[in-house]
């Protein structure tokens, strides 16, 4: 059996015996904040329960690294979706530690691009339109120092509201404990007494 055949077949009993009664909220974010996270498959589940939140509390966005690479890209967007039409006025970007992002080595990223079939000559026409592979698939070195430009680059977009605290946290993803990297009320109230 496939896995999209495995996940359809689960799926059928899962809305036959109502099992989704129990997950059952409003579009909107009870604790009315959004999470920008990472991708990675041990924060799924560990990241909420760390925080103590629940199914319908919160608006997450995950993507490799947390990060906002892009000012006006769909990541940006997410988040001012969520502050302007669902009713988030917090922010928290959380990256962790032993990221596999921040582990990306471009040479070998495009190696592995070209073994399942994408041509040198798709990467050639990429790079002649202006787009730097090596510096776009590159990863980072200090967690703390990306969840900080995050989330410069979310407080500083022109869009953003200054008031709103955007607050940046690493987790560990072995035991779920968060350390502080920018305190958002902070940065807000210090803006305000300026």
């Amino acid at each position: 059996m496939s896995l999209l055949n495995e996940i359809l077949t689960y799926n059928e009993k899962f809305v036959e015996n109502n099992e989704y009664r129990k997950y059952e909220t409003s579009k909107l974010p009870d604790k009315k904040m959004v999470i920008l996270s990472c991708m990675d498959t041990r924060l799924v589940e560990l990241l909420p329960q760390s925080m103590n939140l629940r199914n319908g509390d919160v608006k997450i966005v995950k993507n490799a690294g947390a990060l906002v690479s892009h000012p006006f890209g769909s990541v940006m967007r997410s988040i001012l979706v969520a502050v302007y039409a669902l009713q988030a006025d917090e922010v928290y970007v959380i990256g962790h530690h032993d990221c596999g992002a921040g582990k990306l080595e471009p040479i070998s990223f495009l190696e592995a691009v070209k073994e399942q079939g994408i041509s040198e000559e798709v990467i050639d026409t990429i790079e002649k339109s202006g787009i730097d592979l090596k510096s776009w698939l590159k990863g980072f070195d200090s967690v703390e120092e990306t969840v900080q430009h995050t989330t410069s680059t979310i407080r500083n977009h022109p869009l953003f509201a200054k008031h709103i605290p955007v607050h940046g946290l690493v987790i560990d993803p072995g035991t779920g404990k968060l350390d502080v990297i920018v305190d958002g009320y902070e940065y807000v109230k210090e803006k305000q007494n300026s």
